[in-house]
């Protein structure tokens, strides 16, 4: 195990470093310029004191990006590895700062859609496999592939317009309501909270197609196997078979989907946060793309193929846990 960890733990950061490389590439040309923008606004505001050209010279080396590709990624690389990440060009703030103010709003949101998920997929998942071609299962997979469907920026728009524009029941947009600095901290917890229900919504409805259907088919497999049947006709009671037979077994392949819930949890979603806008590292992470903000869109991408390295490596791990069967070479 200790060895297949090391290589593992190798292989890892190769391809870190490789898709950083490869991301830094990509955003350094990029037509989003944070620098070339700044340039435009300096030489307008100067009257013609110092030219377009002159202030995005300047700018280029006081930022940084006089360099080549793999000169400025090898400097960002040096200044990262001794945790140095730079300001936020856009935020203009550490970019640790930034991160640190924003990325618990999307765990928040991301751990109460985990929950609602869990408890809705894997129910609905196993009765449609149990009633396999029934108007339940045919119901249950209807529903399914509608959320797998929508985009989730359709489906956000279908349920402001119906949950707030039309009934009124939720506010359209936002964290926090306005007489939320004069409210007590339970109240504020209660509004935060009211002010989160449809992004959770959405992320939920998004999530719950595929994990369900997901959970239909290893259920389905399981099932069928010999000894399920051998189960039932040693007359076990069918709530025994499913729960403490097949539903362990169906755990397994559910190990592999949900190794990337870490990754998810703390990247937040972007397209989500950015409609109702929640103020999550999400958002946070698409305005600082869409503006060339390279400091701090260098350190989300990198966050995050860390986190789904190490998620991978957990996902190895936990199959050892639920299927003994399982052994490294």
């Amino acid at each position: 195990m200790s060895k297949f960890l090391i290589r593992r733990i190798i292989l890892g950061i190769c391809i870190i470093i490789l898709g950083a490389l490869v991301f830094y590439a990509i955003i350094r040309c990029l037509p989003a310029s944070y620098i070339e923008k700044m340039a435009r606004q300096f030489a307008a505001s100067t009257n013609g004191r110092k030219t377009y050209t002159e202030w995005l010279t300047e700018l280029n080396h006081v930022y940084g990006m006089d360099s080549g590709i793999l000169t400025g990624f090898f400097r960002w690389c040096a200044n990262a590895i001794r945790g140095d990440f730079g300001d936020s060009w856009k935020y203009m703030k550490p970019v640790t700062e930034v991160f640190r103010d924003s990325i618990w709003w999307s765990v928040l949101m991301n751990i109460i859609t985990f929950v609602l998920e869990i408890l809705i997929c894997i129910p609905l998942g196993i009765l449609a496999a149990r009633k396999q071609y029934s108007k339940t299962d045919y119901t249950i997979t209807v529903f399914a592939l509608a959320c797998i469907s929508l985009p989730s920026f359709y489906l956000a728009t279908l349920l402001k317009y119906f949950l707030s524009v039309k009934l009124g029941w939720f506010p359209l947009y936002g964290l926090t309501g306005r007489l939320f600095n004069s409210m007590t901290p339970m109240q504020q917890t209660g509004d935060i909270l009211y002010h989160l229900v449809l992004p959770v919504l959405t992320l939920a409805m998004l999530s719950i197609g595929g994990l369900t259907r997901y959970v239909r088919t290893n259920m389905l497999e399981v099932l069928n196997a010999d000894y399920i049947r051998t189960a039932r006709a040693k007359g076990l009671p069918e709530k025994v078979v499913i729960n403490k037979h097949a539903f362990r077994n169906t755990l397994i392949p559910l190990v592999s989907y949900m190794s990337f819930l870490l990754p998810n949890m703390f990247g937040g979603a972007m397209i989500t946060e950015e409609i109702f806008q929640i103020p999550g590292i999400g958002r946070i992470a698409y305005q600082a793309m869409i503006t060339g903000d390279i400091p701090f869109a260098m350190f989300y991408t990198v966050f995050l193929m860390i986190l789904t390295q190490i998620s991978l490596i957990i996902a190895d791990i936990m199959y050892a846990v639920v299927d003994p069967r399982v052994r490294v070479n």
